[in-house]
């Protein structure tokens, strides 16, 4: 294990987070909210400790493998969310404990989207605009632009490229080469969160609501600047148009890349893609099932009004976004159970979406359909195709090593906050919204995690950098066999 490798380039990727910084220092200049002291008080603590882990090593510039991969990515997010504390632990407004601070910074950079701020309409814009900006540095991996750059530092990004992109397969690029890949993705990334910031303004945000909702919905992360949520603009428009944004921000980034390439724009490409078929078909159904009950029980005074709360919360919490509109937790009891549970199918694999991945789902499905045929006709030889194309079963294999270890880490997360004396329920949604990086829960994490006790919030830290990391990218570090030589 290169250790002094991994020290000088975590030393770098600190001093590079560090720039995340001055753009909020320079809305707190712009708005005169008097919170810029603590981001440039952020920013030369973090650019000072980042030099002094690259200084003494700079010169370590050995190739990466595949275990320095995963390890320079788990330092990297546990690292940089920590850094990513200091703002919050300096500002005086609002007033955050330490643990309350790395909860924020670690729920922000996994685009997780729980919080422990009450009273965000009241809060210094500076402050507002550094959680999103956050939220949009994690939905697409900061890792991922830190790939674009490090070639010009040296520094070889596959492995890093393969420990942090989700969903079963990690070895397919958009592009031959790993930089320009990443830079692809980021191009992307960044026309859809201008076009949804342009959308926002239009639809009636102001400038700087659209921003950071921008950044929130492309990163499918939840935040916003009230506490209210998107209910606070009250326009079934912006629902809209965040509902089509998040959806297109859960798809995978490698067919919107192929959709829109230099040999033109090719909408056909996603009908033919089995993970975006399932999505949408997802959408659809649960989309119909909230409505029908919404609508027989009542709960709004028309039609229009119930398909519009019913369609923005089911693709909100299905995607893993945790937006609200209307407190869901408050519908017909099996509707809130029923999207807690979708948000572990979440989005497509290469998108911003958290949870299991729908591609995942489509695996288990067909391989729970192999399984039945080889019952009735044991002799008998199938293979799981997607596409077309027959599946190796190392794949297979992979999915179920997955399932397995995401439905561990779950109880074990889960039974651990029960011992902290938490309810069952909100144990249980608590466990879910962390760990498919959601958001809002049931119970008393239905709106905050302000009450939650600071040994159930470190818990629940981990388990979103289990979500965001996609289980075995940290959990192999717990392995004997990943420290052997």
């Amino acid at each position: 294990m290169q250790y002094k490798t991994i020290i000088r380039i975590t030393g770098l990727l600190m001093g590079l987070f560090s720039i995340t910084m001055l753009p909020s220092a320079l809305v707190a200049i712009l708005y005169k909210d008097g919170g810029g002291t603590a981001f440039i008080q952020a920013f030369f603590v973090s650019i000072f400790l980042g030099f002094l882990l690259w200084y003494p090593n700079r010169h370590q510039k050995g190739d990466l493998r595949t275990r320095e991969g995963f390890l320079i990515v788990v330092l990297f997010w546990t690292v940089l969310g920590s850094i990513g504390a200091l703002p919050f632990i300096f500002a005086n407004e609002p007033d955050l404990s330490w643990t309350d601070s790395f909860f924020e910074s670690f729920s922000a950079l996994t685009t997780t989207g729980a919080t422990v701020i009450v009273g965000l309409d009241d809060l210094p814009k500076s402050i507002l605009f550094y959680r999103h900006l956050l939220q949009w540095m994690g939905g697409m991996g900061i890792i991922v632009l830190a790939v674009a750059i490090l070639p010009l530092l040296g520094i070889g990004g596959m492995q890093l490229y393969k420990a942090e992109v989700p969903g079963p397969v990690k070895d397919t690029k958009v592009t031959p080469r790993i930089a320009e890949t990443a830079k692809a993705l980021w191009y992307i990334y960044f026309m859809l969160t201008t076009a949804c910031a342009l959308a926002f303004y239009f639809a009636g945000m102001d400038a700087f609501d659209a921003i950071c909702h921008s950044f929130s919905t492309i990163a499918i992360g939840g935040f916003s600047t009230h506490d209210a949520s998107l209910g606070y603009f009250d326009s079934p428009l912006i629902n809209v148009i965040c509902a089509v944004f998040l959806l297109i921000a859960a798809v995978n980034f490698s067919l919107h890349f192929a959709a829109f390439s230099w040999r033109g724009i090719n909408f056909k490409i996603y009908f033919r893609d089995t993970e975006f078929k399932v999505l949408i078909a997802v959408q659809l159904v649960l989309t119909a099932i909230c409505f029908i009950t919404l609508y027989q029980s009542g709960i709004y005074d028309s039609a229009e009004q119930t398909l519009d709360y019913a369609f923005f919360q089911v693709v909100s919490i299905s995607t893993t976004a945790g937006f609200g509109t209307e407190s869901f937790h408050s519908w017909p009891l099996f509707l809130p159970i029923l999207l807690i549970f979708s948000s572990f199918i979440g989005g497509c694999a290469g998108s911003t979406g958290g949870g299991m991945k729908v591609i995942r789902l489509v695996l288990l499905v067909l391989q729970g359909s192999r399984e039945l045929k080889r019952l009735v006709h044991p002799k008998a030889m199938y293979s799981i195709r997607i596409g077309g194309n027959a599946l190796p079963d190392r794949i297979i294999d992979a999915v179920w090593g997955f399932f397995s270890a995401y439905a561990l880490v779950f109880v074990v997360c889960m039974v651990i906050l029960m011992a902290m004396d938490m309810d069952a329920i909100t144990a249980f949604s608590a466990t879910a919204a962390s760990l498919n990086n959601l958001g809002p829960g049931l119970g008393d994490v239905a709106s905050s995690y302000a009450n939650v006790s600071d040994g159930a919030k470190w818990v629940l830290v981990v388990a979103m950098l289990f979500g965001r990391l996609e289980v075995f990218t940290l959990l192999v570090l717990f392995t004997p066999t990943f420290w052997k030589n």
